[in-house]
């Protein structure tokens, strides 16, 4: 489900780009970087179902997304094809790899910009699926984009690496949530292997190895299942703890630098 897929991604970025307790801290940022890193993967998470014209994520910034989509999914075959394989998830970290490396140097210092742009989409897409924009109308999708391309452009962090391994860690986790539900994915794509009739007949292997050539380790059944929701609680609440904490520390952070100034201002004054 499309607010699970976004939750995991949250969640996978919490766990890597942390460095305290359960935690991996393969990646290891400020808390800014976390706050935005987090956001943006969940946006990654589900870039992958930007396949299907009439999809949430198709519609997360109309018209826009729409003809975007509408290339998307000429482009790989459909839903779950091209962007659920190997190589699509390369073409994505592609061109977050591009994005990342348009930086301007300015008399504020060194802005984001393509960061911006490209978080502008996948932090959108994160509130669609999450269901915090109203199913009517999209001014408040562009305002909240619009909102959050010019806080990633100013805040992100300085190493422009962190985008690919934001929109890696995303893709990855879609796939990987895909994949062990009964539909599963064409990892291969665009090569499809599908099975032969005899061995379509074998309950376990035809499970697995889909007649469509997609490959499935179906552990939490199909998508939306009493195992998905009892597998993503966890999950969800470990994002949501992960990122609450990353907040209070930019929030405290800037609160006492503003406090600072107000206490010099005041000396200077008075």
């Amino acid at each position: 489900m499309g607010g699970h897929h976004a939750a995991s991604g949250a969640a996978a970025w919490v766990a890597i780009a942390s460095t305290g307790p359960y935690t991996l801290g393969w990646y290891p940022l400020d808390a800014t970087g976390i706050l935005i890193g987090g956001m943006a993967t969940a946006g990654t998470a589900l870039v992958c179902d930007w396949d299907h014209r009439h999809s949430t994520v198709a519609n997360s910034l109309p018209p826009l997304s729409n003809v975007i989509a509408v290339g998307i999914e000429n482009a790989s075959g459909g839903h779950r094809q091209g962007t659920h394989s190997v190589l699509g998830a390369a073409f994505f970290v592609l061109l977050a790899t591009l994005a990342g490396q348009f930086q301007l140097q300015t008399e504020w210092g060194l802005l984001s910009v393509g960061a911006g742009l490209l978080c502008m989409f996948m932090i959108n897409i994160a509130a669609k699926a999450l269901k915090l924009f109203p199913k009517a109308g999209f001014i408040s999708n562009w305002i909240f984009a619009l909102t959050m391309a010019g806080l990633v452009t100013w805040f992100a962090p300085d190493q422009w690496t962190w985008l690919p391994v934001s929109m890696l860690t995303g893709v990855v986790v879609h796939i990987v949530g895909d994949l062990v539900t009964t539909g599963g994915v064409p990892l291969l794509w665009p090569l499809v292997i599908r099975p032969p009739k005899p061995l379509r007949r074998v309950p376990l292997l035809r499970q697995v190895w889909r007649p469509n050539g997609a490959l499935s380790l179906p552990l939490l059944g199909r998508a939306g299942s009493k195992r998905e929701w009892l597998v993503l609680i966890p999950v969800s609440a470990y994002a949501m703890v992960g990122l609450s904490m990353a907040a209070w520390s930019v929030a405290h952070a800037h609160w006492g630098r503003a406090a600072d100034a107000a206490v010099a201002w005041a000396r200077v004054w008075f």
